[in-house]
């Protein structure tokens, strides 16, 4: 590396955020989601990926620990699913319950979208992520 593109790479690093700095607020952001889509906590951890119990009760209560990219991923996912509903339906109750309702669509095949969501995939949030950004133009 040359030195001018190390200094561009010490200077990005600078203003990118850390995956430990982004634990609390997405912490926080996911069990505010999670309480707002009333989900059970089976439902909270198989969309975080399935972290162990002790893990999952530990980031509930002090909202801090270690955080992998695909549990960061899988709340990013989350939050631009709730960002869609809110843009996509005016009421945020009807929003909410999007989410539950069976839906013919054939990518979800008469299920619901949390169906899909909880199927323990990280694609299939991309999945629903997608279909609601394309909904929304």
């Amino acid at each position: 590396m040359n030195a001018h593109a190390s200094r561009i790479a010490d200077a990005t690093s600078h203003y990118l955020p850390t995956d430990a700095a982004l634990t609390a607020p997405a912490l926080r952001s996911f069990f505010r989601l999670a309480e707002h889509w009333d989900l059970r906590v089976a439902e909270q951890r198989k969309l975080l990926g399935d972290p162990p119990e002790s893990t999952f009760y530990k980031w509930k209560r002090e909202l801090d620990g270690s955080l992998g990219r695909d549990t960061l991923e899988r709340i990013s996912y989350l939050l631009g699913i709730w960002k869609d509903l809110q843009i996509l339906f005016p009421d945020p109750a009807q929003a909410d319950a999007w989410l539950r309702k069976p839906n013919t669509t054939s990518l979800f095949g008469g299920h619901s979208a949390l169906e899909r969501m909880l199927s323990g995939n990280v694609a299939d949030l991309f999945v629903v992520r997608q279909y609601l950004d394309a909904q929304r133009g």
